[in-house]
């Protein structure tokens, strides 16, 4: 028998987790492992208990399929603890429950009709995305959709902010002038840089004139610090506009497990995807957005628990940050938000000319140094090349801080690491 997938198509995350089984597998050490994207602890302890709360509760609605239902208001919730924003304050839109953003955002070209039986529609469909990215929207577009996505780039020499006027040269070059999607991740992955105000409104204003749907996934939002401002605070005020905004409980309360989050949008967007989504899964785990719901009508308690999280990332990336410095690495962006902190390729490290095995292995220059670095020292981050102005690569590496990083055991391993690297550029 043989495979119908090649094995090349394995997930990023996938290599890195091979990556970090032959590095304890060789050295009998766990790494020490800035790779991981998804939170090191737990739920508040309120939240914990409200959930086995309505666990327990025998009532049938908390143990049967969710479908569409918006329990006790969840979305409405989520979104308002997101935004500051009341979805009933605008009447042309809408917030409904999600079962995690990944499943929901994959579903999103289909919600704009690239499935539809037209002659060619398929052929003609556009969605545009940004790279260096996870770039889940790319792969289902481009490989499993068998469609058209257009590569808006973000550069480390821009700090990864959206430049719309990039994008309308990316639109004439590839011939997608009337793109049907436009799909950013704002606070990025890997690149945690916000967007601004000025950057949505240019942005719409491109999406009006050619008729374009525009989405963002904003997992990391509420991990933001004042430089960043969301869709929908902007989108809002822009009734002609097609869009929506996608949150979720895992990154903004430590509960990736719930699979729970909530998309908000105009109300014609919202029922698209949600024909869709009606064949795709049966919605969210349903005792846990009631529980979800039942806290966020404490709106202090919300912001409190909110405002707990932000504040440990901060203190970690702060001492990451400074010793990545103090090592010789480059930040490509500045970190905005959550817990990712992204920095351009060195050419060489403990000694070891990272340009010249590229060059003899073929493989890009960021995936031989992160090899290079987990293999002689278990330090692991994620390996991304973007795109430089020019056309050429620029390589890049991703480190988390979804670990303890302040605890004393970890700082003497991980500060010794740093110094004998060596980075140069």
């Amino acid at each position: 028998m043989t495979r119908r997938i090649p094995a090349s198509g394995i997930n990023l995350f996938q290599l890195i987790y091979v990556l970090i089984q032959e590095y304890k597998d060789r050295s009998g050490l766990e790494p020490m492992n800035l790779s991981l994207g998804n939170p090191d602890g737990v739920p508040d302890a309120r939240l914990l208990e409200l959930q086995a709360k309505y666990a327990k509760n025998p009532a049938y609605d908390f143990h049967t399929y969710a479908e569409d239902k918006n329990l006790n208001q969840f979305a409405e919730g989520m979104v308002e603890s997101h935004t500051k924003l009341n979805v009933q304050d605008f009447p042309h839109l809408r917030a409904t429950p999600i079962a995690g953003i990944k499943t929901a955002s994959a579903l999103l070209p289909l919600a704009c009709g690239l499935h539809l039986p037209h002659a060619e529609t398929r052929k003609k469909f556009h969605l545009v995305s940004n790279l260096p990215a996870y770039d889940v929207i790319g792969t289902w577009t481009n490989s499993y959709l068998a469609s058209n996505r257009t590569v808006w780039p973000l550069y480390s020499s821009e700090n990864m902010r959206l430049n719309v006027k990039r994008l309308r040269q990316e639109l004439e070059a590839h011939d997608a002038k009337w793109p049907e999607l436009i799909f950013v991740i704002r606070p990025g992955n890997p690149a945690a840089v916000g967007a601004r105000a000025e950057e949505w409104k240019e942005l719409i204003e491109l999406c009006l004139e050619r008729g374009t749907r525009l989405a963002n996934d904003g997992a990391y939002t509420a991990l933001a610090s004042q430089n960043h401002t969301s869709l929908m605070s902007v989108a809002k005020d822009f009734p002609n506009l097609e869009w929506v905004e996608l949150f979720s409980v895992s990154k903004s309360f430590n509960d990736p497990g719930a699979r729970l989050g909530a998309m908000v949008g105009t109300k014609e967007f919202i029922e698209d995807y949600l024909l869709i989504k009606g064949n795709t899964d049966s919605g969210p785990v349903p005792f846990l957005m009631a529980a979800y719901a039942e806290f966020f009508k404490n709106k202090i308690l919300t912001q409190e628990v909110l405002k707990n999280l932000q504040d440990l990332y901060a203190r970690r990336l702060k001492y990451v940050t400074s010793k990545f410095e103090a090592a010789g690495f480059q930040r490509a962006c500045e970190t905005d938000a959550g817990f990712f902190t992204l920095w351009k390729c060195p050419r060489s490290v403990l000694g070891v000319d990272l340009v010249k095995e590229s060059m003899a292995s073929g493989a890009p220059l960021s995936e031989v140094a992160n090899r290079k670095i987990i293999t002689e020292t278990g330090l692991v981050g994620v390996h991304f090349t973007g795109q430089a102005p020019d056309g050429g690569p620029d390589p890049m590496l991703r480190y988390a801080v979804c670990t303890d990083v302040l605890s004393p055991a970890f700082q003497d391993r991980f500060e010794s690491t740093l110094a004998k690297l060596k980075v140069q550029y």
